[in-house]
């Protein structure tokens, strides 16, 4: 709700600062994500082998979190700096992507883990649901 909550006051700002139609917001978005994670949003859901399916629905949880970053920073630095217009809304959203992407990779590097996850959420939630189920049915049965 919160992610939804924030991808939404971002766009509003970009609405209110001169940017244009969907293909300019599809660029922004695109501008957060390659800094953030290193691929857009198109490259993402390759990644992920999605096809139509709405990313933000299929990442893991540290995922959510850094696009939600990335987005709430964009919109931080594009009203401190009133951002105005396409361009200067373009280097605000590079700047909000690439402070997630940094703090992406300090994890990465604590962790030795990657952040970015070719599992799809939804998958490992039905996963999880199926071994739920069986684990009830057969401590069901045993009592």
């Amino acid at each position: 709700m919160r992610g939804i909550a924030i991808r939404a006051e971002l766009t509003e700002e970009w609405k209110n600062r001169d940017v244009g139609d969907s293909r300019e917001y599809a660029i922004l978005t695109a501008e957060i994500s390659k800094a953030a994670f290193g691929m857009t949003p198109s490259e993402y859901r390759d990644h992920k082998n999605l096809q139509r399916e709405n990313l933000c629905d299929h990442m893991t949880d540290l995922e959510l979190i850094f696009s939600m970053l990335g987005e709430a920073a964009t919109t931080e630095i594009t009203r401190t700096q009133d951002a105005q217009g396409f361009n200067e809304n373009r280097r605000s959203a590079h700047k909000g992507g690439k402070i997630a992407g940094d703090a992406r990779n300090e994890l990465e590097r604590e962790t030795g883990k990657s952040v970015v996850s070719r599992e799809n959420y939804l998958e490992i939630s039905q996963k999880d649901l199926k071994k739920n189920q069986v684990t009830r049915f057969r401590s069901d049965y045993a009592t």
